[in-house]
């Protein structure tokens, strides 16, 4: 797309306060709810209501044309973009134009959305352009089309661990958004994506927001950088498990070309080949549950030989039949059609077929420890409750240094270091009536994953004390004292907890 109209786009956004806060003030909070959950209706009769009282403007034109998908007349078009201009409009891709009843009118040919972010350096705003959604489309979407920022974006973005870097590989960019974020930590970001539009709409976002250290480049998968190392990758790749059989749809930005969960696992494993030392990468993804092997259990099996530490959070699980209704919903077919019913029967076969029993889906942080020699770290667990995604990359990581930091030291070396209990920690102590022992004690977690720990007293007294004065050790021996007990057996059963306590986060190193 040309720089010079994406320049005078952004003009012309800028002028008609096209933000995310704009567009809340002007809709209110029912309205502005409603079109969250794809309810237009609402939104639309502000929108009329204020054509009806002479006091359309700009910022009306965009949302009729982006939000709600109606079309606008040519006095809109000369509202909206005066720097930019129909013409112009239309040859940078963003508009169409329909006089075949005599009257003429624009539509959008490219969806633009305000996107409003915070991060550790402070709040942001962009525009981002993608392909025009369900909507707007009217039917199923084109195998070709750019996906803009949905949750599995913000959800990537959110976990991604925000300490700057010299380089960053974002795989597979689709509109560009991870990119970006990631060009507000790094000095040089490259994005890949095997889709030539893809490429297109990311390097017009980065234009259009003036953002000038990412390089777009066209290529499958790791081959646009052969040879090459990142201190950090991160890639929502096209995970998405779709049958393949003639007639189901392959979007490009959801269906990897390969069966099953293929091409996570491959891109796991390129990912080792890219990473430099003390580097990081962090991918959403998906794996197979089937009748011969657990899910989980299946990406420990891609991690074997790559020495690399991993993180793995599974944090949801589906069955066949609902795994099918969501992905066929995603492409735009309704259910109850003969076309939902024709792609859920191949979807279902297929899984028969291959044994797959459920399918599960979450987030892998992946981390190249800067001592080769060590044994890398492998976490694999289950969170399918609550999570609040947004900031969590921060946490993880801490948890990611800490354990590496950990993994260094063997058990009689940890013992020796001073450790602190992390702020947001709290301990229960849970009585029966009447009974002056506590019949549970829990390590309760207030950021970060939040979790709930249950802890013996040993445990429990060792964090209690943890204020990054006394080493391990030193904390444990008058534990043993005080509860009389061999203070070698103590330190042996709860070093592990230690490390356990670390790697969440919950013990931090002093």
């Amino acid at each position: 797309m040309n720089p010079e109209l994406l320049a005078l786009l952004r003009t012309d956004l800028v002028a008609g306060a096209y933000t995310n806060d704009a567009v809340a003030s002007r809709l209110g909070p029912e309205a502005e709810a409603a079109l969250g959950r794809e309810h237009i209706v609402p939104a639309a009769r502000v929108v009329d209501a204020r054509r009806r009282q002479g006091s359309r403007d700009a910022l009306d034109v965009l949302l009729d044309l982006f939000l709600l998908s109606r079309p606008i007349d040519d006095a809109d078009v000369d509202l909206a973009f005066p720097a930019l201009g129909s013409a112009e409009a239309v040859r940078l891709g963003l508009l169409r134009v329909d006089d075949r009843s005599g009257e003429r009118s624009w539509t959008a040919a490219l969806d633009v959305h305000p996107y409003a972010f915070t991060d550790e350096r402070g709040d942001g705003h962009w525009w981002i352009l993608s392909d025009l959604g369900e909507r707007a489309v009217g039917g199923a979407l084109p195998e070709d089309h750019v996906l803009g920022v949905g949750g599995a974006s913000l959800t990537l973005a959110g976990i991604t661990i925000p300490t700057p870097v010299d380089s960053v590989l974002d795989l597979g960019t689709g509109c560009g958004i991870q990119a970006m974020h990631a060009s507000r930590a790094a000095t040089r970001v490259v994005a890949t994506d095997v889709s030539e539009r893809a490429v297109e709409i990311a390097r017009a976002n980065a234009v259009l927001n003036g953002i000038t250290n990412i390089e777009v480049r066209l290529g499958s998968l790791f081959e646009p950088v052969s040879g090459e190392t990142f201190d950090r990758i991160v890639t929502n790749p096209p995970f998405v498990i779709t049958p393949r059989v003639e007639g189901v749809p392959l979007y490009d930005y959801r269906d990897g070309g390969l069966v099953g969960d293929a091409l996570v696992e491959a891109v796991v494993r390129g990912t080792a080949e890219h990473l430099a030392p003390g580097g990081t990468a962090q991918m959403l993804g998906n794996w197979e549950y089937t009748t011969r092997s657990d899910g989980l259990s299946r990406v420990d099996g891609w991690l074997a030989g790559l020495r690399l530490d991993a993180w793995v959070v599974e944090r949801e699980h589906l069955d066949p039949a609902f795994y099918a209704e969501t992905w066929i919903r995603d492409g735009g077919t309704r259910e109850g059609s003969d076309d939902f019913a024709r792609l859920s029967t191949a979807w279902l076969d297929d899984f028969e077929h291959r044994g797959v029993t459920g399918v599960g889906f979450g987030f892998v942080t992946l981390h190249r420890p800067s001592d080769a020699d060590r044994e890398p770290v492998v976490r694999l667990e289950r969170a399918t409750g609550s999570l609040e995604t947004a900031g969590l990359g921060e946490h993880i990581g801490r948890c990611v240094a800490a354990v590496d930091w950990a993994a260094g030291l063997d058990d009689a070396a940890l013992g020796r270091e001073s450790l602190a209990v992390a702020p947001d920690v709290t301990i229960e102590h849970h009585f029966e009536p009447g009974n002056d022992e506590p019949t549970a004690i829990l390590l309760r977690q207030g950021g970060g994953f939040r979790r709930a720990i249950s802890a013996g007293t040993g445990l429990a007294a060792l964090v209690g004390a943890s204020d990054g004065t006394l080493d391990v050790g030193s904390i444990l021996g008058a534990i043993a004292h005080l509860l009389e007990v061999d203070e070698s057996a103590l330190v042996a059963e709860t070093i592990p907890d230690v490390r356990r306590l670390i790697a969440d986060g919950i013990l931090l190193m002093a």
